[in-house]
C-alpha cells in the first residue's frame, strides 16, 4: 500500500459498492456466465489489474470469487486459515498496494470459522493443538475479547469471528503504507463477515 503512479480505475466506495452488488447476484441466483468471463482470458494474459484485495479464511466454504460472483482478474485474493495477518500475508498485502493499486482491501471472515473455534478452545479450555496449527491458533488469541461464559458455543464464536477480523483490520491499518496512504482518502480497509446459510457479506461497522 505505498504511494506510487496514480492508475485509473474505481474509488474504494464503487469498489466495495462492485463486491456487494456482486453479492447481491450471487444471492438471487443470477451469477454471470462463466464463457463471458473467458473471452477476457487474452486481455488477461496481458496483466492483471484487480479492483479489490481480498484478505480470507481458507475454508472451502467460502471462496471471494464466487460470493462475490467476480470474474476473472477483477480481484487479488489472499486465503489463510482464521484470515489472520503475518509477514508473508502483510507482503501479499503490501504487492496489491504498491503494484496492483487496488484500492479497496477486504478482511473477509465467516461463521462458523475452524480457526476461531480453536483459538476459543484455547483461551478457555487450555487445548493444545499441533504445532504448526498451534501457531495459526497463536496468532488469533490476541483478538479474543473477554467473553461472557454464560453465552452459548454458537453465540460465542460469533462474537469472536467478528472480533477477528476487527484485530486483523486494525492490523493492517497500523501498517506504515495504510497510515501513508489512507489519509490521502484514495483506499479503505474494511472488514466483513460472510454468513455461510444465509451467503450474505455483511459489513462490520
Amino acid at each position: 500500500m505505498e504511494t506510487g503512479v496514480d492508475r485509473s480505475g474505481p474509488s474504494a466506495d464503487e469498489a466495495l459498492a462492485r463486491l456487494l452488488a456482486g453479492n447481491e447476484r450471487f444471492l438471487r441466483g443470477e451469477a454471470r456466465n462463466a464463457a463471458l468471463q473467458r473471452a477476457m482470458l487474452a486481455d488477461l494474459a496481458k496483466g492483471q489489474r484487480p479492483y479489490a484485495t481480498i484478505l480470507g479464511c481458507s475454508d472451502s466454504r467460502v471462496p471471494p470469487e464466487w460470493i462475490f460472483d467476480a470474474g476473472l482478474g477483477e480481484l487479488f485474493v489472499v486465503r489463510v486459515a482464521g484470515n489472520v495477518l503475518s509477514p508473508e500475508i502483510a507482503g501479499s498485502l503490501q504487492y496489491a498496494g504498491a503494484h496492483l493499486r487496488t484500492p479497496l482491501f477486504m478482511v473477509l471472515g465467516h461463521e462458523g470459522c475452524g480457526a476461531v473455534s480453536a483459538a476459543l478452545a484455547t483461551k478457555y479450555d487450555g487445548t493444545a493443538h499441533r504445532s504448526r496449527i498451534q501457531i495459526l491458533v497463536d496468532s488469533i488469541l490476541p483478538a479474543l475479547p473477554d467473553l461472557d461464559p454464560g453465552l452459548a458455543a454458537h453465540e460465542r464464536l460469533a462474537l469472536a469471528v467478528e472480533s477477528n477480523v476487527r484485530w486483523t483490520v486494525q492490523q493492517i491499518l497500523n501498517t506504515p503504507e495504510a497510515q501513508a496512504r489512507i489519509p490521502e482518502g484514495r483506499i479503505k480497509i474494511v472488514g466483513a463477515v460472510y454468513e455461510i446459510d444465509t451467503g450474505r457479506v455483511r459489513l462490520l461497522q
